[in-house]
This record gives C-alpha cells, sequence and structure tokens, in this order.
C-alpha cells in the first residue's frame, strides 16, 4: 500500500463535502449526455441479417423477442478462438443478471459474436449465463458496426509492436494476434416501430464501462484500478481466479 497524506475526521469530512459537489456536477452532467443520446437521429436498418440462434435461424426484428427496444453486446468471439475474451466475459458478468431488469423496462439484451453458435453455447454454460447469444458469423452485422476488422486494416497495428496484454488475451482465447484483434467489443442499440427496426446508438472502448461494474467499485477503493506499469492484464474468467 503506498503512502497517503494522514488527517483528522473533520479535514476528510470537509474534503469529502467538497468531493461530493463535484460527483454532483459530474451526475447531472452524465444526465444531460444521456438526453443526447437519447436525442441522436435513429437510423433505419436496411440490410437483411440473419443469426443462428439456439431457436434458428432469426432476423435482427426477431431478435427483440416482442418488446420495442434492443441492446446488443458484440462480445469478441471469432470462429478460430476456444474460449470468449476474458474481458468481454467479465462484461457478461455484469449484463447476465440485469437482462431481466432491462425486460421489464421493454427491453432485450442479448449477445452476438461470429463464433458458431454450438461454441457459443458451450461457453455460455461453462460461465454460468443466461442470457440469448446469437452467431452473427455469416453476414456483416459486426463488420457494418466497426467491430470486426480485416487484414489490411490491421497491418499497421500488427507491424507497429504488439502490447504483452493483446498477446496475453490471444493465447487465453486459444487463438493468434491476428485473429484475435479481428475482433472488436462494441455495444449497439435499436428500436422496433411501426414495423422498422432503428439503430439509435453505438459505442466501443471506454463507452462500455458502464457494464464493467468492476471499475467504478475499483475507482472508490484506495488504490484505485492500479493498472498503471502492469505488462499483463489483471482480469481473469471468473473460473479462473485463484484464491
Amino acid at each position: 500500500m503506498p503512502e497517503h497524506r494522514v488527517g483528522t475526521p473533520e479535514k476528510f469530512e470537509a474534503a469529502r463535502q467538497e468531493l461530493l459537489a463535484e460527483e454532483k456536477e459530474l451526475t447531472r452532467r452524465g444526465d444531460e449526455l444521456a438526453r443526447k443520446r437519447r436525442e441522436l437521429p435513429w437510423v433505419p436498418v436496411d440490410k437483411d441479417y440473419t443469426f443462428e440462434t439456439e431457436g434458428g435461424t432469426k432476423s435482427l426484428r426477431d431478435l427483440f423477442d416482442g418488446r420495442s427496444q434492443l441492446l446488443v453486446y458484440h462480445f469478441m468471439f471469432g470462429p478460430p478462438y476456444e474460449a470468449g475474451c476474458p474481458v468481454c466475459s467479465s462484461i457478461a458478468d455484469t449484463l447476465d443478471p440485469n437482462a431481466v431488469h432491462l425486460k421489464a423496462r421493454d427491453v432485450t439484451l442479448i449477445c452476438s459474436s461470429r463464433a458458431p453458435v454450438d461454441k457459443l453455447l458451450a461457453y455460455r454454460e461453462r460461465m454460468g449465463w443466461s442470457f440469448d447469444w446469437v452467431c452473427a458469423g455469416g453476414g456483416d452485422f459486426h463488420r457494418d458496426l466497426g467491430f470486426t476488422y480485416s487484414e489490411d486494416e490491421l497491418k499497421p497495428f500488427i507491424e507497429g509492436g504488439i502490447p504483452p496484454t493483446v498477446s496475453q488475451m490471444a493465447q487465453a482465447c486459444g487463438t493468434d494476434v491476428l485473429q484475435y484483434v479481428t475482433e472488436g467489443p462494441g455495444l449497439s442499440a435499436y428500436a422496433l416501430s411501426d414495423g422498422t427496426v432503428y439503430r439509435t446508438y453505438v459505442t466501443t472502448a471506454r463507452g462500455l464501462e458502464p457494464a464493467m461494474a468492476y471499475y467504478g467499485l475499483l475507482d472508490r477503493t484506495p488504490m484505485g484500478r492500479h493498472e498503471e506499469g502492469e505488462d499483463t492484464h489483471w482480469l481473469r474468467r471468473h473460473d479462473e481466479y485463484v484464491g
């Protein structure tokens, strides 16, 4: 544990009140951004995407499952992977128990990957999840949103030197670096109105942090995320932690 300044309860309370004012301002700013997010223009989805599911082939409209809103987490699990990405798996740990609450607000939550559906369902069983998981491997669903990359697009990244954490994650997925980074994570949102499917929101990278609950909790601990200078990522699948 690093050294840190120590103060009296009075000094702590005064500093905490100052911080609380900033936290409240951040909350209000978050509410404003949420409003602007909802006000983004809706884009009609004209392409006929199809997905392989536990219940057979389905369209994007079918995935709403009788509700008017759909959230899709684009889970990094490519065709050659032997297991899902550990980081995406940590996100799925947060998504899974929330699916039932989202249903209560007219939102269907699913995950989509490009690996064969049988491989996805077997991994879901291993992880103990219950959300619907679909295979988009035969179409352009992930590609059209910028969550799948070609070898030419990845060439500058590969030639620029591979970060140790990327090699670590590729190995954990049972594939090579190129096949690992061909996939990308993301979240996309859709509305079904008068029979038309609209895309309403897309995000990736740190835009996914609301689904990474552990970071919000770590940000409130004495040492925070404490990731600076680490050559390997601390995240593991939940059945791989020791102790």
